[in-house]
This record gives structure tokens, sequence and C-alpha cells, in this order.
């Protein structure tokens, strides 16, 4: 009878679960919240690590105290991508972690891209191109704003690696969160020289060795086997990035399904068994936290849209709901580009919010709560749709998160995406896969011929009741509204960053 943890870091939260791998049954769970750091300027976001691990320790003692901690074999950990946390020689955090929505590093993006040769040049580097959110940029603007600090770095670590140290004491990292700092070579599975260099010649000393997804991390140091009251044997899996965890708990680990995460960000993926590439760059061609690939689209305005609305008038979950389902399909022609916060697909990280079709019949509470749920959605379509032209055309969509709890926005879901979109039993996807993934390590350590599909198959299920089917008169009228997002954005690429500007005077 063994027990396995998944412990899914998030911007907003720890979360932990506890998987019965017998009785496929979730045994336990807990919750710990945490914070942005406030106060800083427009396009910085930022964490310290040591809230991460202090939510960690509240949720593993929660957790904990509910189950038989003898049984427990291993830990997963899956944490928010691309994240950068800067530690000295003895493992000390340097300064906060910079975040996957941090903007502020678009002039690096820049500087980085002009030495590798331009867009396509690092595109066939690494896969990716260098993009505000992801790692690289963000090391660059420690070396260029804080030398100090810069001066003091010996080891780069992302979120999910960061607890995996904590837990061990050892420096790991594997495929799936590493193809997100866009400084590795998506297609060899290895640190790319190039992108290192244009950084710092000295940078490939200070990234850990990019390890098999199946490995261990290691396991247990005796210090945390003691405070959490668990065997020193305990194993933590390599874990992954969040997209990629959240693709095991839900089943994504074989071409042909498709997962879309409705969080505080927006991501749809595919499991892929050799690399995807796009040439424009606009979906990242990462890697899977199972040995294969992961083409992904990543939007990074999705639940803090609605949430932003809903407190503007002072709706909780079931009144906006309400709102949204009185009001009529497509918002009476009103359309909001959702980039609250720039955007990543599309790459405008100066953008912002936009509506479109106000009238006095359309200035309504409800009509402005529809159009920003359906403008969210347009948004991650407009990268479905990106997919699809690189081969990916799924025939239902896997969806998990905030959004995919709300049965009007999973219908605005199917209509959209042109698809059926269903929800799954257990909704924790990331917490869940880090369970899954630490359950097949500790398989393969113990000389068994598993694959990551033979616990996936057994424990990962689907919620029928929550299936939702397009509707084609809704289908139709949102290919038009999307027409009109798409030329909207594309309109007003050259506006943002003068707006920005003036907005920051």
């Amino acid at each position: 009878m063994s027990l396995f943890i998944g412990i899914d870091s998030g911007t907003q939260s720890v979360k932990a679960v506890v998987l019965d791998l017998e009785t496929r049954r979730i045994v336990a769970e807990a919750r710990a919240p945490h914070r942005l750091i406030d106060g800083l300027p427009p396009g910085h976001m930022e964490q310290h690590p040591a809230d991460w691990t202090a939510a960690l320790d509240h949720v593993m003692r929660d957790v904990g105290s509910r189950i038989d901690r003898e049984r427990v074999r291993g830990i997963g950990v899956s944490g928010q991508q691309h994240g950068f946390v800067p530690l000295d020689a003895e493992g000390r955090v340097i300064r906060p972690a910079k975040l996957w929505c941090d903007t502020s590093t678009v002039k690096e993006c820049a500087a980085l891209t002009r030495k590798l040769g331009g867009p396509k040049a690092v595109i066939r580097q690494t896969g990716n191109l260098m993009l505000p959110g992801f790692t690289a940029s963000k090391i660059l603007w420690l070396k260029r704003h804080e030398p100090a600090n810069y001066g003091r770095l010996r080891h780069v670590l992302l979120p999910h690696d960061y607890l995996n140290f904590y837990l061990t004491g050892n420096y790991s990292m594997e495929p799936g969160d590493a193809s997100g700092t866009a400084l590795m070579d998506v297609r060899r599975g290895t640190w790319s020289k190039a992108a290192m260099q244009v950084i710092d010649r000295n940078l490939a000393e200070f990234l850990p060795l990019i390890s098999a997804s199946h490995a261990a991390a290691g396991t247990l140091s005796p210090p945390i086997a003691k405070k959490y009251g668990l065997n020193p044997e305990v194993v933590v899996s390599a874990g992954g990035g969040d997209n990629m965890m959240g693709a095991i708990g839900t089943g994504n680990v074989m071409p042909g399904v498709v997962t879309a995460s409705f969080g505080t960000s927006g991501t749809i993926y595919a499991h892929a068994n050799a690399p995807m590439i796009d040439p424009q760059g606009e979906i990242a061609a990462f890697c899977s936290s199972d040995g294969g690939w992961l083409p992904l689209l990543c939007t990074m305005n999705v639940t803090t849209v609605t949430e932003q609305v809903s407190a503007l008038f002072g709706y909780d979950h079931a009144a906006l709901n309400t709102a949204v389902s009185a009001a009529p399909a497509g918002a009476g022609g009103l359309v909001l580009l959702p980039y609250f916060a720039g955007e990543r697909t599309p790459n405008v990280p100066d953008g912002s919010g936009v509506l479109l079709g106000l009238s006095d019949r359309t200035l309504r509470a409800g009509h402005l709560a529809r159009a920003a749920m359906e403008g969210v959605t347009m948004g991650m379509n407009y990268g479905l749709r990106r997919l699809a032209s690189l081969g990916v055309k799924p025939k239902e969509i896997r969806v998990t998160g905030g959004g995919a709890k709300s049965s009007v926005w999973r219908q605005i879901m199917a209509d959209i995406f042109g698809v059926p979109v269903v929800a799954m039993v257990h909704d924790e996807g990331a917490a869940l896969g880090g369970a899954l993934q630490a359950a097949w390590c500790v398989s393969l350590r113990e000389g068994q011929r598993t694959k990551i599909s033979d616990f996936t198959n057994r424990i990962v299920e689907l919620d029928e009741s929550a299936r939702c089917r397009p509707d084609r008169k809704s289908v139709a009228r949102y290919r038009e509204l999307q027409a009109v997002q798409d030329k909207l954005s594309l309109a007003l690429r050259d506006v943002f960053p003068r707006q920005r500007a003036l907005a920051g005077k």
C-alpha cells in the first residue's frame, strides 16, 4: 500500500494531494496561499522563495497529519515555469525570484535576439524565441541592473527546482521545465552554448546538468524528513513545470490529447513524440516531463481578467456566471482585447486591454462580464489555431483550472474552440501529475519496466457530466468575433508602446 504526494507551487498558492496508488483515490489535499511582492514598478512581478517553502511546509504537515506517513514512497513537485531563482555558492537566495509574468525584460530580450542574429537564428539555436516570460532574459536583467547580486550568482534554478533543492539538497533540472528557459536546445535536450554565451561565458557553470524526467532529483534530506515525519528514503522525482505536470495529470502523455488550463494564465498543449518547432515562434517548442515534447501556447490574461471584472461589479463566482448566462452569446458585438498585463501569445508585452463595441445597448454589467470571459477564451483560441496549423487538431479538449469549474464558461470554450470540452474528475492536474510522476520514478528505480501511461490510464478520469458540445450558431458568431479581435490586436501593435509610455507619466 503506497502513497505518493504531488505538490503544485503556483503563482498564488502551494497545493498538495496524496494519491493512494492501490485504491486510485486522492486521500488528502491541502493548500496554503502566498503573495506577490507589492509596490514594484509596472511590469515587475516577483516573489520570495521563502514564501514558497513556508507554504510547502504547511501543506506537507497538513496532509501528513491525515495519512499513515510510513506509507509515503515518493514526492513529485510541479512549479510555475520560467521563474529565475538566483542562488549564491552556499545555496542561499540572492534576491526575490522574477516570475513568468514579469515583463520588465523587453530590452534584454531584444539584446539577446540581436546578439544571436535575429529571431530566426534564435529559433535555429534553441527552438524558441527570446520572450520576456522566459528565464534567459531575467538572468541578463540581473547582470545589467544588479551587478553586485549577479557577482554572487553561482546557481540558477527554476521554482520547482528550488523546491526540489529545498527537499533534497541537490541541484537538478529536467528537460520539461528547462526547455522554458530559452537556454536549451529543445531538439537535442541539451543547453545551447550560443544562448548561454551571449549572456555570460561562465553561465554553463551556474546551470545544473539536465537529467531525464523519469530520474529522481534525490531523496529527502534528513532534516526535511524529520520535519515532515517521513522516511529519509522517500524519493523526490524530477518534477517539472506546471504545464508539464498538468499534462501528466490530465493523461496528456500521448499524441491526440489536448489540454487547456484556464487559470491565472492560460495554456493549451499537446503531446508530441518529436520536436514541434514553430517557425514563427508563437507556439512554445517545449519538452514534456515524461520523455517527449509538449508544443504549447500561453496567454498571460485569463482568470485575472474575469476576477477584475467581477470585483468591479461586486460579483462572486456564482453572480458572475449568472450575469454571463443572462447576456447573449457574443455580448451584443462587444469585444474585449484582454491584454491587461501585456501578452505573450501573440507576443505583445506592451499591450493593454481594449473594449470595442460600447453602446447604450452593451454598456451593461452582464455584457461586460461576458465580453471578458469570451475575450480571454478567444485569446487562447488565437494560439489553438496556430497549433492546428502545425498539425495539432483536437477532437476534444480536456480543461482544467478555475475557469473549467464554470458550466457557462465551458460552453463558451466549446463554442469558441469548435470542439467538445470536458473537465477532469481530479481538477488539480499539476499536483496529481506530480504524484503520478513520483510513482513512475519509484517503479523504475525498483526495476519495473513501466511507462507513464501505465499510471495515467489507471488514475486519470474525465468528468463526463461536465462535457460541453459546440452550438452551431454560436460557433459561427464567435468565428466572426474572433476575426474582429485578431484585426484589432494587429492594428494596435504599434500603438501600445506609446499608450503605455503615456500611462506611466
